[in-house]
């Protein structure tokens, strides 16, 4: 993705493929659980739908109104567009608030925007220096009140789960070492320095630290979960779900999330009984995974990574929270 930057419209990942997915029509009601810059909702909104769009992050909101020109279906005695300043797992409760019980359709585009990452006030990135923060809603606990102030077996934990970091305790051992740290690029050193970095390396080493302490300082995991489960419950019969997922945690989560509710996991062994669940599926089967082609990923390299899953609601009662499968 690309920032908004007022003067060129903002592009999202995979958005003809988003848009394929949930085939807006004029009237159509459909939330944007991420709405970032607002590329998906541009493009909703230019194809006559009514779009509801989430952000946790208040400078997403703020942009909107400070460039309120750009979004005249704010305005209107039936307003096109309506922003929820919230996070995407409280969209059953907002939407209800605003008077909507069932929509038509729900895009999440997961994990950080390119808006935070090229804000080195956010400290999102690496590669730019700037205040260890990577708080989505600029509230609660930062990057760096959790580094400097958790116990070595949590850091290596957290970064073991959310980063797949293999060499976990080594590097939680040098942050430890190392504390107080108060920047990126403080950080960002000594993760480098304890697993050895060369500018060779065709990865920074320290990309999966900073995921994985992204992912646990915003409670990422939770709140996807959460928001799939809200999508399930908000979307009427035919209502279209897509999500873009950029790192594999994500993705299998949705992935599993979609197989469970459609009932189209891996049929057991001949030799096993079927003990799958036998109800009727929330989702019908999912569509096939869709990638970024290398002409988007030519135009923006962050594509490369990103996973588009969708698939269609039944009519069938959302499931209990208690029974939605994410693992």
């Amino acid at each position: 993705m690309t920032p908004d930057t007022g003067s060129q419209p903002h592009v999202p990942v995979l958005l003809e493929e988003v848009l394929t997915a949930l085939s807006p029509r004029p009237g159509d009601v459909i939330v944007d659980a991420t709405f970032g810059a607002g590329g998906y909702t541009r493009a909703l909104l230019d194809a006559g739908a009514v779009v509801h769009g989430f952000d946790r992050d208040p400078t997403a909101i703020e942009a909107v109104h400070a460039n309120r020109q750009a979004w005249p279906e704010l305005d209107g005695e039936e307003p096109r567009l309506v922003l929820h300043p919230r996070r995407f797992s409280e969209m059953v409760e907002s939407m209800t608030e605003a008077g909507v019980t069932r929509v038509d359709g729900v895009v999440m585009d997961i994990g950080v925007s390119s808006m935070q990452l090229d804000q080195a006030e956010r400290g999102f990135a690496f590669s730019l220096d700037g205040p260890l923060d990577m708080r989505m809603s600029r509230e609660g606990e930062s990057a760096a009140d959790f580094v400097n102030t958790a116990d070595e077996g949590v850091i290596a934990d957290v970064l073991y789960q959310y980063g797949e970091e293999r060499q976990s305790r080594r590097v939680a051992r040098a942050i430890v070492a190392a504390r107080p740290l108060e920047t990126t690029g403080e950080l960002a050193n000594v993760v480098r320095k304890a697993l050895g970095y060369k500018p060779h390396m065709p990865k920074d080493p320290a990309t999966r630290s900073f995921q994985a302490i992204r992912i646990h300082v915003n409670g990422e995991l939770d709140e996807l979960a959460a928001g799939l489960g809200a999508a399930e419950e908000l979307l009427g019969e035919g209502g279209k779900l897509a999500v873009v997922s950029f790192h594999s945690l994500e993705d299998r989560m949705v992935k599993r999330f979609l197989r469970d509710a459609s009932n189209s996991g891996a049929a057991p062994s001949r030799h096993m009984p079927d003990v799958r669940d036998a109800s009727r599926p929330v989702f019908e089967k999912p569509a096939r995974a869709v990638r970024a082609g290398e002409a988007e990923i030519s135009r923006n390299p962050r594509a490369r990574s990103a996973v588009l899953r969708s698939a269609v609601r039944t009519s069938a009662p959302a499931r209990p929270a208690s029974e939605r499968i994410f693992a």
